[in-house]
């Protein structure tokens, strides 16, 4: 089977959570290398931030959407958490702060999705 074949159905298999759970592993291990590297490597560490800002972004939209089916608290919880991330990635990428606070976040966030809810 050739990996496309393999991720295809990888991804047809993921229910949502794991799906968001695979994607902040994926961004957060981005963050985690940057955060290794700094400033030494300016472009890997914008591209993490960037990504990492386009996921919470994206979460927010989602939120923000009439459709949307996570509590109001929750909704609103994560919307401020989205504009934290992107005014911290900001200062970050100026500063050359350590990404341990979005690494943080996003661990929480993880470990979240990685728990089954109660049938």
């Amino acid at each position: 089977m050739s990996l496309q074949a393999y991720q295809k159905a990888q991804r047809s298999a993921e229910n949502p959570r794991d799906t968001e759970y695979r994607l902040f592993a994926q961004v957060t291990q981005a963050l985690i290398e940057a955060n290794k590297v700094g400033r030494a490597n300016i472009t890997q560490l914008v591209d993490a931030l960037d990504w990492n800002r386009r996921l919470w972004s994206a979460l927010a939209v989602d939120c923000s959407s009439k459709g949307n089916q996570l509590p109001d608290a929750l909704r609103a919880q994560i919307i401020s958490l989205s504009l934290w991330v992107s005014r911290f990635s900001s200062d970050a990428a100026s500063t050359g702060a350590s990404l341990e606070p979005l690494i943080d976040v996003n661990k929480s966030i993880m470990a979240g999705l990685s728990q089954r809810p109660a049938t």
